[in-house]
C-alpha cells in the first residue's frame, strides 16, 4: 500500500474512533420509567381530568384497591373501575396492611385480595401484578415472609406480587428471605424521621438505594414523594400525621414539605450512579386540582422532564376602599413550578401606625421595614396566592420589596 494511501486510512481510522467517542460522551441516559400511585380513598370526577393530563408521563398505574386494619377490618376502596378501564394502562392493584399480622386475619386478607384482583380483570383491567404496603417491624420480617409466601401460592401464575420495602429493614438478616417471596419491591425513601429532617433527605435516600441495591437480587424501583403532610405530633408510636385526608384533630399541624429542587437533584444524582436491579421511579402521589398537598402535575412533569425549576414571588398589596394607608399584603407564586414559601418577606415602608402577619408568617416590625418570618413551611403551587398579613403605612418605599427564598 502507497504510503499516501496508508496515512488517509489512519486518519479515517482516527476519525472514526473520535466520532465514536464524542457520541458516547454525549449519548443520554436511557428513559426513566416513571408510575405513580393513586392513593386517594375517595375518587371523584378529578381523577379523570389526572389520568388523562398523565398518559405521556407513567407507564404504569399502582391503584390503591384494599386496606386491612385490626380495629376496622377489610376495607375495599370504592375505585371507579370502568374510568380505569377506560384508562388502559398497565396496572397493579395495591393493599395497605395497617398494623401486625398476628392481629389481622391473614388467611381471609389473601382470599380477599385474589377475589378482588379476579373481579378487577373481569371488569377489563389490565391488572398486571398485586403490590403489598405493609410496614412491617424488623424483628416480624420472618413473619411477614410467611405470610407472602403463602399469597404467592394462592395468585395465579400470571400475576406478579411485589412489596414495598422500608429503609429500616435494611440491616435485618431476615430482609433477603423476605424479598424472595416477591417478584419485585418498591424502596420507600419518604417518610417522617423526625420533624427537622422532614419527609426527604437526598443523601440519606441515595445512601439507602446503594445499600438496597446489594442485597435484592430482584427488580426493584424507588417511590418519591410529590407531596407535603401536616405533622400534628410524635409519641411512642411514631409520627401521627395527616396528608391526602383530614384527621379531624383539634390543633395546627405542623406543615412537612418536599422541594421539588430536592427530589430533582437526587435523580441526577441517582442518574450517574449504576444502580443494579433498578428499574424506575414510582411516584407518591396523582396529584388532583384540590389536593393542596399534593405538587401540581405541572410541578411533577418539570422535574421528570428536568425542566428549570425557578420559584418567581410577587407581593401583592391590595389597598382598602376608605381606608387611608391599609394594605392587605398577598404572597403569590409567580413561576412556572410549586415551590415552599418564602423564609422571610421584607417590605420597607415609612409612617406605619400598625401591621401584623397572616397564615405561615411573624410580623417583625422596625421604623422603617415590616419583615414577615415563616414560622410555618407549606408549598404553594404555582399560580396560587395566599394572605401574608396586612399593614397601615403613609407611604410604601417603590421596590423596597425583598423575599428571601
Amino acid at each position: 500500500m502507497k504510503r499516501g494511501m496508508m496515512a488517509l486510512l489512519l486518519l479515517a481510522l482516527a476519525l472514526t474512533a473520535w466520532f465514536a467517542g464524542r457520541h458516547q460522551a454525549l449519548r443520554l441516559p436511557p428513559p426513566r420509567d416513571n408510575q405513580i400511585y393513586i392513593w386517594q380513598r375517595v375518587w371523584t370526577p378529578q381523577h379523570a381530568t389526572a389520568l388523562a393530563q398523565s398518559r405521556d408521563l407513567f407507564s404504569t398505574l399502582r391503584v390503591l384497591g384494599a386496606q386491612a386494619h385490626p380495629r376496622e377490618g377489610w376495607r375495599e376502596i370504592p375505585v371507579n373501575l370502568p374510568q380505569l378501564q377506560q384508562d388502559g394502562r398497565p396496572m397493579w392493584l395495591v393493599a395497605r396492611l395497617d398494623g401486625q399480622l398476628a392481629q389481622l386475619d391473614e388467611s381471609a386478607i389473601r382470599q380477599r385480595l385474589v377475589k378482588q384482583v379476579l373481579q378487577w380483570q373481569a371488569a377489563g383491567l389490565q391488572v398486571i401484578g398485586i403490590e403489598i404496603d405493609h410496614d412491617a417491624a424488623t424483628a416480624r420480617l420472618p413473619d411477614y415472609q410467611y405470610f407472602l409466601q403463602q399469597l404467592r401460592r394462592q395468585l395465579p401464575s400470571s400475576l406478579q406480587l411485589g412489596i414495598t420495602a422500608l429503609p429500616a429493614w435494611i440491616g435485618s438478616p431476615a430482609l433477603p428471605g423476605v424479598l424472595q417471596q416477591a417478584d419485585s419491591s418498591v424502596l420507600q425513601v419518604h417518610a417522617v424521621l423526625s420533624p427537622q429532617q422532614g419527609l426527604f433527605t437526598a443523601p440519606l435516600a441515595l445512601r439507602w438505594v446503594k445499600q438496597y441495591a446489594k442485597i435484592t437480587s430482584k427488580p426493584f424501583r424507588v417511590a418519591l414523594p410529590a407531596y407535603g403532610m401536616g405533622l400534628l405530633g410524635v409519641d411512642a408510636q411514631g409520627a401521627q400525621v395527616e396528608s391526602e385526608a383530614s384527621l379531624r384533630v383539634a390543633g395546627n399541624p405542623r406543615e412537612l414539605t418536599v422541594a421539588p429542587q430536592q427530589v430533582a437533584d437526587f435523580l441526577q444524582q441517582l442518574d450517574t450512579q449504576a444502580v443494579p436491579h433498578l428499574r424506575g421511579v414510582i411516584w407518591f402521589r396523582l396529584p388532583l386540582a384540590d389536593d393542596r398537598r399534593a405538587w401540581s402535575l405541572n410541578t411533577l412533569r418539570a422535574v421528570i422532564e428536568q425542566q428549570p425549576l425557578n420559584a418567581s414571588w410577587q407581593v401583592k398589596f391590595s389597598p382598602q376602599p376608605q381606608q387611608n394607608g391599609l394594605y392587605d399584603l398577598i404572597i403569590h407564586n409567580n413561576g412556572p413550578v410549586d415551590a415552599p414559601l418564602p423564609r422571610e418577606i421584607t417590605v420597607a415602608a415609612t409612617d406605619c401606625l400598625a401591621a401584623d402577619a397572616a397564615g405561615n408568617y411573624r410580623l417583625e416590625s422596625g421604623p422603617q421595614r415590616q419583615r414577615f418570618v415563616l414560622i410555618s413551611g407549606d408549598q404553594l403551587r404555582a399560580g396560587q396566592s395566599r394572605p401574608l398579613g396586612w399593614l397601615r403605612c403613609q407611604q410604601l418605599t417603590p421596590g423596597g420589596t425583598l423575599v428571601i427564598p
